[in-house]
């Protein structure tokens, strides 16, 4: 079995939903779900962490993730890109000797995503040897083929080319519309290669993973949370279970 890392992205900063990562989901801060499902998995050497918050460093620690040090500040803002802090986590370990083949993203905002999840999708990336990656995706709702952009002087435009003949894309019936797949954030898996020689989070050939219900599920706003709370509430989505921790241990 090739060696694997659990990477988890945990920014101090959020913006949309403030503290995010700490926040209480059913009894335990969000990180922890991610953590739990990592572990549980059995298909990681390490479970770690990238933060540049001291609060998420101790809470993840807590709950048996490896922090290795914190972000540095200059690749942790709101817009810094992912290959970044992966190239800045996976440079550490291989400098300690401990070079993986694969590593996963696993974002603390898909707290639905359990162990079961992550064998799947690493039996798929085992499954397509001309693959660099998987990437979670679901059928969009939205279709872009219904989407507009704004031109200067409040005009629209569709965001997609048009057909030259016949009924535009826009005004076409949702089911006579070719089928397209949005990412989530469950996750992504990938050779290390992807990195270290295309310069990628992904590389250049992305396999899909098809996520199922709440798996998929993602919280990126306020509105999110209190549906995540709901689905909890009614025992419609499950959430891995995190280990006993003490307070303030």
């Amino acid at each position: 079995m090739p060696s694997a890392v659990a990477l988890i992205p945990a920014r101090g900063g959020s913006q949309r939903v403030p503290g995010k990562n700490v926040r209480e989901l059913a009894g335990h801060p969000l990180i922890a779900y991610s953590i739990a499902a990592a572990r549980a998995s059995e298909r990681f050497d390490a479970v770690i962490v990238s933060t540049d918050s001291e609060e998420i460093a101790e809470m993840a620690t807590r709950y048996g993730a490896e922090v290795p040090g914190l972000r540095p500040a200059e690749i942790a803002s709101s817009t810094s890109p992912d290959i970044e802090w992966v190239r800045h986590v996976l440079g550490d370990l291989t400098a300690e000797g401990r070079e993986p083949d694969l590593f996963s993203i696993l974002r603390p905002t898909s707290p639905f995503r359990g162990a079961d999840t992550i064998l799947r999708a690493h039996d798929e990336l085992l499954s397509r040897p001309e693959a660099d990656s998987v990437r979670a995706v679901e059928l969009c709702r939205q279709h872009p083929g219904k989407m507009w952009t704004l031109e200067d002087g409040g005009l629209m435009s569709p965001l997609l080319e048009q057909p030259e003949t016949g009924v535009p894309t826009h005004s076409r019936q949702y089911q006579d519309l070719p089928e397209v797949y949005v990412q989530n954030s469950s996750l992504e898996i990938a050779w290390t290669r992807a990195v270290t020689e295309k310069g990628s989070i992904a590389g250049d050939v992305v396999a899909p993973f098809f996520t199922d219900g709440a798996e998929g599920f993602t919280i990126d706003y306020e509105s999110d949370w209190a549906e995540a709370e709901r689905l909890v509430a009614e025992g419609e989505a499950s959430l891995p279970d995190p280990p006993a921790v003490e307070a303030g241990v």
